[in-house]
């Protein structure tokens, strides 16, 4: 049925509908046409030729706008796709639109994208193809920038008090810092990198991007192995509002004792295997097999002198078990039966057992 109407460029007349065209009610002479001739100049999809997408050659990022963002793509076909989406504009009038995309890699940098939709424009089915070529331009996100030209706002120092930290100490605090860097990273933080690890001949120095990042690596390098820490921020310029920008150094104090060690506290009750370097050195009595804790006032810088190492220990037969005192051990040095003290860990029934020598004698160690 004739609505009364005419198409003002063909002359037809224009159906009546049920109910209003899309987009009649933005008005203009296209609302007014018949479905032939505005299919005619109807544009499903507006797509531009070529799109160039900036990529960090370093790590990978994509830029999108002013900022840098990590994708996470697994080449740059994602990339590709996911920038000729961003960049397809839609008719307001289609409805149930649809689109497939077949991505070929013409060269290392260009992925041309042939793109099919479908849509739906007055009740009339619309198909449409277009080609887009996604240029990769390299480049260096401002990530990447501030790393390679050594930018960082923290630096943690790990040393110990009295001693050098061990290389095993000194590694895993580098893995400390970098596992919490990697755990800011995972939820988008693009501030969050170690700039450099540096090895010195009493330490280890880590440069971190922020200074509430190095607080957090000094935090947990002491919470796992100990020790204190003293932060000291320095001046070092003003950013672009005038405000003054800080670098600190948060100086990480290892204990003068690792577990492992053993001490002799010098009063007369004979060596400490050390256990643990919390708040306190706690550890093992070689002589009986009684717990030792350091006093509060010491806490971790006791009094005490490094005897030697658990690893120092030796494996000896056990002779006899004399009685609840004492027990007879093969020297390893002499080959000669001696007693030495029976701590309550000492396994009766074993036929060997470990032993460390000290200035005081000899004792029997823990099992591992």
């Amino acid at each position: 049925m004739s609505s009364g109407r005419f198409c003002p460029r063909c002359g037809d007349a224009v159906p009546e509908r049920a109910e209003p065209l899309p987009g009649a009610e933005r008005g203009g002479r296209t609302a007014a046409l018949c479905d032939a001739c505005y299919l005619d100049d109807f544009d499903l999809v507006d797509a531009p030729g070529r799109i160039e997408v900036p990529v960090c050659a370093t790590c990978g990022a994509v830029r999108r706008g002013s900022s840098w963002r990590d994708v996470g793509a697994r080449d740059y076909t994602d990339v590709a796709v996911d920038a000729t989406r961003e960049a397809l504009g839609v008719h307001v009038d289609a409805r149930a639109v649809e689109w497939g995309v077949d991505p070929e890699q013409v060269d290392e940098n260009t992925v041309r994208m042939r793109c099919r939709f479908t849509g739906v424009v007055r009740e009339t089915p619309v198909e449409e193809e277009t080609t887009v070529d996604v240029k990769i331009s390299r480049g260096t996100c401002d990530r990447c920038g501030r790393i390679a030209g050594g930018y960082h706002n923290a630096l943690v120092q790990v040393r110990a008090a009295g001693r050098t930290p061990t290389g095993e100490e000194q590694s895993r605090a580098v893995e400390l810092a970098h596992a919490y860097v990697a755990e800011r990273e995972a939820t988008g933080d693009r501030n969050a990198f170690v700039t450099e690890v540096d090895e010195h001949a009493d330490g280890v120095d880590v440069k971190i991007s922020t200074a509430q990042m190095g607080q957090g690596v000094a935090t947990r390098i002491t919470r796992e192995l100990g020790g204190t820490t003293e932060h000291h921020p320095t001046l070092v310029t003003e950013d672009e509002d005038g405000d003054e920008v800080y670098r600190v150094t948060y100086a990480v104090r290892l204990p003068a004792f690792t577990p492992g060690d053993v001490i002799d506290p010098g009063d007369d009750d004979g060596p400490v295997l050390v256990r643990g370097v919390g708040d306190r050195v706690t550890g093992v009595r070689l002589a009986s097999g009684e717990r030792w804790t350091s006093s509060r006032e010491a806490g971790l810088d006791p009094d005490a002198r490094k005897a030697g190492e658990r690893s120092d220990g030796v494996e000896t037969a056990l002779v006899a078990v004399e009685d609840d005192h004492a027990v007879q051990v093969l020297d390893p040095e002499t080959y000669e039966t001696v007693s030495v003290s029976r701590p309550d860990y000492l396994d009766a029934d074993a036929e060997t057992v470990p032993v460390l020598r000290s200035r005081a004698g000899l004792y029997v160690l823990p099992e591992e």
